[in-house]
């Protein structure tokens, strides 16, 4: 038993202008199977992607906080050339530079625009594959603990583990990588960007969300009600959800 990530669940206001951000920005397309909007490289909601992990974008009535995410993407590129053609286009579609104390560093820091910070990086050999998505990238107290956890819930291999940081990704070797930052700070609001999560066919909902529990995961009431999903937290917190068929 094991659960697959098949989208990055991000929170806006105006969840179709963030959605077409994303789908612009990563060349992707846009699909609206009711009140949030879903983008992936194919034509519509499909769980999971043949490559990689979409991103459904959820109306909410707040806006972001001034707190910077605890989860954000970082965007591959193949070049300089690529990396400076990929962050002017970004540009131009709305994305905002950021300051988050990262100082002198290779890759752009920017925000979408509702504030929700990502990463354009220079060019790494070990995201030559992911697609334009490299790393869904989470900040945490322990990698150590992290990699343990979600190494155990999900289907993906843990690829490296370090004390500041920790990696995973798809076994099949596709897609983005998991990654977990040592990052000083605890959760201090609610999390704007989280993953959700899907049983394979056939295994049991509910069997699987009692195997989180035991491995630490943590029932989250956001007010979501009667809904075929069911919203929980790693052992630091981190929000997710594990999604009811499609």
């Amino acid at each position: 038993m094991a659960l697959r990530p098949v989208q990055v669940n991000i929170k806006a206001l105006d969840a179709p202008a963030v959605g077409r951000f994303w789908a612009e920005a990563l060349g992707w397309s846009v699909h609206s199977p009711g009140v949030t909007t879903y983008t992936g490289p194919g034509g519509g909601l499909v769980w999971p992607e043949p490559v990689g992990v979409g991103i459904d974008v959820v109306p909410v009535p707040e806006p972001k906080s001034e707190v910077k995410n605890r989860a954000h993407l970082d965007l591959a590129t193949t070049s300089a050339a690529h990396q400076a053609e990929l962050v002017a286009r970004l540009g131009a579609l709305g994305a905002t530079p950021v300051d988050v104390g990262q100082g002198q560093v290779p890759w752009t820091v920017l925000a979408d625009p509702e504030g929700n910070e990502f990463c354009v990086l220079e060019p790494r050999e070990i995201y030559r594959d992911t697609g334009p998505i490299a790393a869904v990238v989470v900040d945490c107290d322990d990698p150590r603990a992290m990699a343990r956890f979600w190494g155990e819930a999900t289907d993906w291999a843990v690829h490296e583990v370090a004390d500041d940081h920790a990696s995973l990704r798809s076994a099949k070797g596709d897609g983005p990588f998991l990654e977990f930052l040592r990052t000083p700070g605890g959760k201090g609001v609610p999390d704007r960007v989280h993953l959700d999560l899907l049983p394979y066919p056939g295994d049991d909902k509910a069997a699987e969300v009692a195997r989180l529990r035991a491995l630490g995961a943590i029932d989250l009431d956001l007010g979501q009600g009667d809904v075929p999903w069911t919203c929980l937290s790693d052992p630091e917190g981190h929000e997710f959800c594990v999604l009811g068929p499609a």
